[in-house]
């Protein structure tokens, strides 16, 4: 990828929104050559393209193809032989794809995070979270493909007589729906668990963010995966989404709540199976115990972190009276002590919103909120010199259920406090609502988090951490409790979800039911004799 810096140093006096005669920014451009190689992957021909803006200075950045229904059904058409073909591949070979994967990821990860930062806005060292979860997932699956989805012999009903296994079989092709805040990372690892169990995959990446995804497309091909197995269709949810549940045998959709309450009606009218992560408003307790510097430091990460536009970030924070006053003067001082800025460079602590919609909830919340009697102890401003899209990142205090940040998820880096004095209580609170994908424990006694922890309704918990350490932890099944999601990513879960079971078992010598001439009422005799046996000795 070719794009000119103009900053490379950060100069404060570039900083800020592009002026067209003064500011060399505006003269940021992709290579043309670069964009149409990484569109020349999709299926378009509709003849339209639509045109993405970068969030840094809202300066176009690509024209991407669009595809109509007839492109999605031509994308299942060329998957579905590829599929057959590629599920008779042995899965050691799908898995050294994957470790080859792991590599080329790494080794591009420059040209990966420029992108996703161009994309998408975000501070470079967030972007850099994106292509190191996919070489750690790529490396996981890699390892562990064979473990996961190999036959396995489980004992028969009669021991020597009977022969049972139980086999893995691909779905077939999986329709890939992801969304835009995690553009590398979402656009390519559910997919990589379910190539390597077997299937073709038809992949919509979000419309603000397609060049990251057809760059992953692109790794996937360098690192041998045949193209047709592959396939990428680019345009909106309403007008290629339904075209894609209609046609898979499986469906992964990572978005909203409310949409993702549209795409599990429309599998189960097909009676197809879906995976789901959706909305959340999660919760982070500080306990009276807590180490408060490394509490502070992971609350500023887990509220702000890709500008809090990540699924499993924090926006209500339960802590303890003890301890309530000297923390929040820590997270407040820690905050306000960030690097901002939205540029290429690292060095940045917190990127940009991605566009204008999600600049006008996040006002909207926070407004709303101070116009209620919410105080804001940090933060609460947009920034257009930094930015079109920028909001500081803001703590406020005295939320109430009557505001729209109480209970609605805001998807930007607003944090609301409140006070607890009964561990039991905070539970409850944090509890509150109908979401539950992640939460947050801070506490010095590690036995006693992992208690309270079970008692959270949400399908990850991170102890004396903000989200890191369940989600780079691969063996750990990640997804949601309630309107969260159902389904999981990550671990067994993640790969078996792409399969179905098949059973197989082969009979030797007797069959079961009656031989040799006996009667039906002396074979129920001799049956119930052998599973009298059977349990004295133990088996199952």
């Amino acid at each position: 990828m070719s794009a000119q810096n103009p900053n490379p140093a950060g100069d404060p006096a570039l900083d800020g929104p592009p002026d067209p005669e003064h500011d060399p920014r505006a003269s940021y451009a992709l290579e043309p050559e670069y964009v149409a190689a990484l569109t020349a992957r999709l299926v378009a021909t509709s003849g339209t393209t639509a045109e993405v803006r970068s969030p840094l200075n809202d300066a176009p950045l690509a024209h991407i193809p669009q595809s109509t229904p007839r492109d999605v059904a031509e994308a299942f058409a060329r998957a579905r032989p590829a599929q057959v073909a590629w599920a008779r591949t042995p899965v050691d070979v799908r898995a050294a794809m994957l470790l080859r994967l792991h590599d080329i990821v790494l080794d591009r990860q420059d040209e990966i995070v420029d992108l996703i930062v161009w994309e998408n806005g975000k501070a470079r060292k967030h972007a850099f979270d994106e292509p190191l979860h996919v070489a750690l997932t790529a490396r996981y699956y890699g390892r562990t493909a064979s473990r996961h989805l190999g036959t396995r012999r489980v004992p028969g009903v009669f021991p020597v007589l009977t022969r049972a296994e139980i086999s893995r079989v691909p779905k077939g092709v999986v329709g890939i729906i992801s969304p835009w805040n995690y553009p590398f990372d979402l656009a390519l690892i559910d997919g990589l668990a379910a190539i390597v169990a077997g299937n073709a995959v038809v992949t919509k990446p979000d419309a603000q963010t397609m060049l990251s995804a057809l760059l992953g497309a692109e790794l996937l091909e360098e690192a041998g995966f045949p193209k047709d197995i592959w396939q990428v269709v680019a345009g909106s949810g309403p007008e290629i989404g339904g075209a894609i549940i209609e046609r898979a045998d499986y469906v992964c959709f990572t978005g909203s709540t409310a949409t993702g309450r549209v795409v599990a009606k429309a599998c189960a009218d097909r009676l197809i199976g879906s995976s789901l992560e959706l909305g959340g408003k999660n919760p982070l307790l500080v306990l009276r115990d807590a180490d408060l510097e490394k509490a502070a430091e992971g609350a500023v990460r887990a509220s702000f972190s890709s500008s809090g536009q990540l699924c499993v970030s924090t926006e209500r924070m339960f802590v303890a009276d003890q301890v309530y006053d000297r923390f929040v003067e820590r997270f407040v001082a820690r905050t306000q002590a960030m690097t901002l800025g939205a540029t290429l460079d690292w060095g940045n602590d917190m990127g940009t919103l991605i566009s204008q919609a999600q600049l006008d909830t996040v006002v909207a919340h926070v407004e709303d909120a101070v116009a209620k009697g919410a105080r804001v102890l940090t933060g609460g401003n947009h920034r257009p010199d930094l930015g079109p899209y920028y909001f500081e990142p803001t703590i406020l205090e005295g939320v109430t259920p009557d505001m729209t940040c109480f209970g609605k998820e805001t998807f930007g880096p607003v944090v609301s406090l409140y006070r607890f004095h009964d561990e039991a209580d905070a539970v409850a609170r944090a509890n509150g609502g109908e979401y539950g994908l992640n939460a947050s424990i801070y506490s010095q006694d590690g036995a006693r988090a992992r208690i309270i922890a079970r008692h959270i309704k949400c399908g990850t918990v991170n102890i004396n951490e903000a989200f890191g350490a369940t989600f780079a932890s691969l063996d750990t099944p990640m997804g949601g409790m309630r309107e969260s999601g159902t389904g999981r990513r990550q671990g067994a879960e993640g790969v078996l979800r792409f399969t179905e079971t098949q059973s197989v078992a082969t009979q030797r010598v007797m069959p079961l039911g009656p031989q040799l001439g006996m009667s039906d009422e002396l074979y129920a005799k001799v049956m119930t004799f052998n599973l009298r046996l059977l349990k004295k000795l133990g088996r199952a």
